[in-house]
């Protein structure tokens, strides 16, 4: 099976105030703010949270003691009876937004066998960005010696019938039902019985069958937990062998698996801006690239600002689907020919056009990614250019909730 259900660990706690204090946003959120994780600290002192849980990754450049430390409270957590089992099921769970949206989603354990994030992947669950491989091994400190996993990772399905979670809607919340801390709304849900997931992995295979792409699940959040959890998998293959890993609990990873045409997800681009750079000389480099391609695409347009103003560049002919993919190729190859030049990502086009209009900086916006171009491109490109597109506010991102027993 793609998907299955899991002996699902949910802390044993009576008050609402408990769960808000135990569920934590993912890690890769808030990377530039510690103060935002110091915060959280002080909010959760002296109570059980999935905070003893998790290394924040603005701490990630130096963990220090924080593994050894995460691995001793998970030991203590299951010791202590914090932990209730419920076996051989999932979970169904709605989450509120900050902005009031509701975004509906499914709790299941996926098989990484059928996980592959390597470039030219033919997989049925695909990374949608490239990985960046030297991120996995302090990951990987973390995932080889944890007794749990705690799932961030979010999964989309190309479902625009909605037929995979609508079947779930109007549940009564039996798992959990609280508020969710900093002002990041709130989630409820409740548990989906072994016995359904029949039904859920046929579906699953008609969607991938209508999809024509050969993709049936695409990683939209936590892509590197993801590959990290693929790598600790495989090294277990190769220390135990192929047939005695098949039935290790490493084998899967708990993940939510959200609908693509979910009305709360919102693709927003992630326009590029080019600093310590001439920028006559970097729009008369990307005008030659341009003309130099002999693709079958539809011609694509980018809108360059700096200082003085704006021009828009036409590339007639590109080769790949998507004007990010275009434009990363070029800025990638530019970037590595010029010393001290650099690249940023930045969300919003004001934030784009003021930043840009410092000297030596230009910067480049362009027609952002549509969800249903989102596993045809992927399908044809391959992996898309890290920042491809975001997925909403990071208050909006998974909190850790549910945990699973992989050792």
């Amino acid at each position: 099976m793609l998907i299955r259900p899991a002996d699902i660990l949910l802390p044993d706690l009576s008050d609402v105030s408990c769960w808000t204090k135990w569920a934590v946003v993912a890690c890769d959120q808030y990377t530039s703010e510690p103060e935002y994780w110091e915060r959280v600290r002080r909010f959760t002192d002296g109570a059980p949270s999935t905070l003893d849980l998790i290394l924040p990754e603005a701490y990630l450049a130096d963990p220090g003691e924080r593994v050894d430390r995460i691995h001793r409270k998970m030991a203590e957590y299951m010791s202590s009876g914090l932990f209730r089992k419920y076996p051989n099921c999932g979970i169904y769970l709605e989450r509120t937004l900050r902005s009031g949206k509701t975004r509906r989603g499914i709790v299941a354990a996926v098989d990484l066998e059928e996980y592959d994030y390597r470039p030219g992947s033919d997989s049925m669950i695909r990374a949608t960005e490239a990985t960046v491989v030297e991120r996995i091994p302090p990951r990987l400190k973390i995932r080889e010696g944890a007794p749990l996993e705690l799932p961030h990772i979010m999964l989309l399905v190309d479902d625009p019938d909605d037929a995979l979670i609508g079947r779930f809607r109007g549940r009564r919340p039996d798992a959990y039902s609280f508020p969710l801390m900093e002002n990041s709304g709130s989630v409820s849900a409740s548990f989906i019985e072994g016995r359904e997931f029949d039904g859920i992995e046929s579906t699953l295979a008609e969607l991938g069958r209508r999809s024509g792409s050969g993709i049936v699940l695409a990683v939209g959040d936590g892509n590197h937990s993801l590959a990290t959890a693929k790598t600790a998998y495989e090294n277990i293959k190769k220390k135990t062998g192929s047939e005695a890993a098949a039935s290790h609990p490493a084998r899967y990873a708990l993940c939510e698996i959200v609908n693509l045409y979910d009305p709360s997800l919102e693709f927003e681009p992630i326009f590029r801006l080019v600093t310590g750079t001439d920028p006559s000389e970097l729009l008369s480099e990307f005008a030659a690239y341009s003309d130099s391609l002999n693709g079958s695409r539809p011609a694509q347009r980018f809108t360059v600002v700096r200082d003085g103003g704006t021009a828009v560049l036409t590339v007639p002919a590109p080769e790949a689907e998507l004007p990010v993919t275009t434009l990363q190729k070029f800025l990638d190859a530019y970037a590595a020919a010029h010393p001290g030049t650099t690249l940023d990502y930045i969300h919003g086009e004001e934030s784009l056009i003021r930043l840009s209009e410092r000297e030596g900086c230009a910067g480049f916006l362009f027609e952002g990614m549509k969800k249903e171009d989102l596993f045809p491109s992927v399908a044809s490109d391959g992996c898309l250019p890290r920042k491809t597109f975001s997925m909403g506010e990071a208050s909006d991102k998974r909190f850790y909730i549910e945990a699973r027993k992989i050792l």
